[in-house]
């Protein structure tokens, strides 16, 4: 995406996903679909779209659809166009939008639904409303990860959304070991040792090497929770280059500077931004 929006250039541009898709009948034809992720207003996220919008047609010259999938907590906050107006000659660069609060009053269907992207939502929703209540924050936790059971998924989904709503739905340490004793208990109770098998394992395994280093059980459990989280989060949010820079996160020791690694991905636009952070650890 360098060549679609250079830094040097511009300023700071990201595309967040770039894909090439194929359609279904008539002559062959090949289209961009760009997805633009905006966890927070912005003014100036309009003219963002207009801007990736005509960089890619430029640099590939073919139909390129936008859309905008708006994660922030601001009901009416809805950008959906950009444009202007000069002396006769004007421009308006509408996109479609997905409000992810509108899914708010359609709870139940995502409960029910059996789309992943269900759970993905129910669960930002979730971190969203219980913000300072963290009793009910764990009651939903549990409830989204043990719905998992339910859907006809295979070990594999299960594990990768369970992550996904570890990252999400952040509990105090206290009630993340409530909670996770309770997943262990369940699986044990519906004999699907899909997650906390693998999990405890990996918790093993770094307890063992933490021992020789003088770290208590609970810290090697925390390191490894962090870990596992920021590998996912890598990956999503950036791809490859996450999943390189993950590895290079792995060697840090220090629980503390792990959990700094782990908020700054949520905050941050850049991979860079992380690397930095990852970086710091050697004083850099």
């Amino acid at each position: 995406m360098a060549q679609i929006a250079p830094e040097s250039e511009t300023g700071r541009r990201y595309v967040d996903l770039l894909v090439r898709v194929y359609r279904h009948g008539g002559q062959e034809q090949w289209v961009l679909l760009h997805i633009e992720v905006q966890a927070q207003s912005d003014a100036g996220f309009p003219r963002r779209m207009f801007v990736y919008q005509y960089r890619i047609l430029d640099r590939y010259n073919a139909p390129v659809a936008s859309l905008a999938v708006l994660a922030d907590d601001h009901p009416n906050w809805r950008p959906d166009r950009y444009g202007y107006e000069l002396w006769g000659c004007g421009l308006e660069f509408r996109y479609p939008i997905v409000k992810l609060l509108d899914f708010t009053a359609r709870e139940e269907e995502l409960v029910q639904s059996d789309n992943p992207f269900a759970v993905v939502i129910l669960a930002h929703l979730k971190a969203m409303q219980t913000a300072g209540d963290a009793q009910r924050r764990t009651v939903w936790k549990l409830r989204l990860a043990k719905g998992l059971y339910s859907r006809g998924w295979d070990a594999k989904q299960i594990r990768d959304l369970f992550r996904i709503i570890d990252w999400m739905v952040k509990l105090p340490k206290n009630l993340e070991i409530q909670y996770r004793d309770e997943i262990e208990t369940f699986e044990q109770e519906k004999q699907m040792p899909y997650v906390t098998s693998i999990e405890r394992l990996a918790i093993e395994e770094a307890e063992a090497r933490g021992e020789a280093r003088g770290e208590a059980r609970g810290e090697a459990r925390e390191r490894q929770g962090l870990l596992a989280g920021i590998a996912l989060a890598m990956k999503l949010k950036f791809g490859a280059a996450g999943g390189e820079l993950a590895a290079e996160a792995a060697l840090i020791s220090d629980v503390s500077k792990l959990r700094e690694v782990l908020n700054s991905i949520e905050r941050s636009v850049a991979l860079d931004e992380v690397r930095r952070v990852v970086e710091a650890r050697d004083g850099v």
